[in-house]
């Protein structure tokens, strides 16, 4: 068939074995190192490039606020030392050399005691994790060969999906080679002492405070966005805000030196997040076991369309278990001819699809051969072994 000639999949890489270490990041590479990116073209089914994506939306909460310096804490107080934590690497800062083979480095969003930092843990228990400020720097940081994989997540059963990364994944041309699940526990957190009565204000990441709405509303706090759950367990121990809290995991509040002043405090109890696990070249899809694949494509306007792309998987008794649309950046408006308005205007839609088959199978690669009949652009963004455990 045309499109067993097309999925030509990258070179299989071995799991490395590993430890936990410190990160160090202090040289830079010279400008004649070659990062020799070798990739396979298995992703050519597609025949446009992939959209731009839209900028991230800022927190409220700086942290670049005034910290409290470690000489001016009373030595009689309880004060925890920070110093041993790694440093987040940022887009800016890609000094480190390449990865020799003996660990396996995985990046993710966020500072220790993140729940991404969990999800790594999770899929790779001996795995050296490298804090990352942002996604795209967690994205760059694998395609340098500064890391060699990345855990970012991707949806949460509460607040939905996480549409920034969806949008790097077509700006960045990694793969995705896992999913991760994972169930979070949300507690909030406040320096030893103080009581939950003592508290002013909350801070965590937007989706965090989200999935706590209920309760912060009952506690009658103000709500302060964070990059991350554990950047708000940070800041609160390094400044000693005693009338501010923060939403995280019980892990971070063991690593900032802090106190659990309740557990459980999400909405919902069976709070999950999915999380992809990412790296430069792809896995060779085997159909001995459960797999998941994730693609994107647009299609031309027209009735049913849709519909119709749909179906090509339900005629193969394909199971979907995500769909996503997206706006273009580049192209967020169609004109239509239409004989009794004269012209309409629609947004112009990427769509997002995971579907329970390897590429392996030969219904797969039928269906996706089927889908380019009506498809204007696709990609495969990944063949990998679905998470069966929480």
């Amino acid at each position: 068939m045309a499109l067993k000639g097309v999925l030509i999949w990258g070179n299989y890489v071995p799991q490395l074995s590993c430890k936990t270490a410190g990160v160090h990041l202090t040289s830079k590479p010279s400008s004649g190192d070659s990062l020799n990116l070798k990739r396979e073209k298995w992703e050519s089914l597609s025949s446009q490039r992939a959209i731009i994506p839209v900028e991230d939306e800022n927190p409220s909460l700086e942290f670049k606020q005034i910290l409290v310096p470690i000489e001016e804490v009373d030595s009689k107080k309880f004060y925890r030392d920070l110093s041993f934590l790694p440093k987040p690497l940022s887009i800016a800062d890609f000094s480190a050399s390449n990865s020799d083979g003996t660990n396996v480095r995985v990046a993710y969003q966020g500072v220790p005691g993140a729940y991404s930092e969990a999800a790594a843990l999770k899929a790779y228990p001996e795995c050296e994790a490298v804090p990352c400020d942002q996604f795209e720097a967690a994205f760059k940081a694998v395609e340098l060969w500064l890391v060699d994989k990345a855990v970012l997540p991707i949806e949460n059963t509460l607040g939905g999906s996480i549409h920034r990364n969806y949008d790097l994944l077509l700006r960045h041309r990694l793969h995705i080679v896992g999913e991760v699940q994972l169930a979070v526990n949300h507690c909030l957190l406040g320096l030893p002492g103080v009581k939950k009565d003592d508290l002013k204000r909350v801070l965590s990441h937007p989706q965090a405070l989200a999935q706590c709405e209920m309760y912060l509303t009952k506690l009658g706090v103000v709500r302060e966005s964070a990059d991350d759950t554990a950047g708000a367990a940070q800041f609160v121990a390094l400044n000693r805000l005693k009338d501010t809290g923060a939403v995280a995991s019980a892990r971070a509040a063991d690593i900032y030196g802090l106190k659990v002043l309740a557990e459980k405090i999400q909405d919902d109890f069976e709070n999950i997040t999915r999380f992809l696990i990412l790296a430069r070249e792809p896995i060779i899809p085997k159909a001995d076991r459960p797999f998941k694949t994730s693609i994107v494509f647009t299609l031309e306007e027209g009735p049913g369309v849709l519909f119709k792309a749909l179906a090509v998987f339900a005629m193969r008794d394909i199971n979907l278990t995500k769909i996503e649309s997206r706006p273009q950046r580049k192209r967020p408006l169609r004109v239509v001819d239409d004989l009794n308005a004269g012209c309409a205007k629609y947004f112009d839609y990427l769509f997002y699809i995971d579907f329970e088959a390897s590429m392996a199978e030969e219904r797969a690669q039928n269906a996706l051969i089927h889908l380019q009949e009506f498809a204007t652009f696709m990609r495969v963004l990944g063949c990998y072994p679905m998470d069966m455990i929480l």
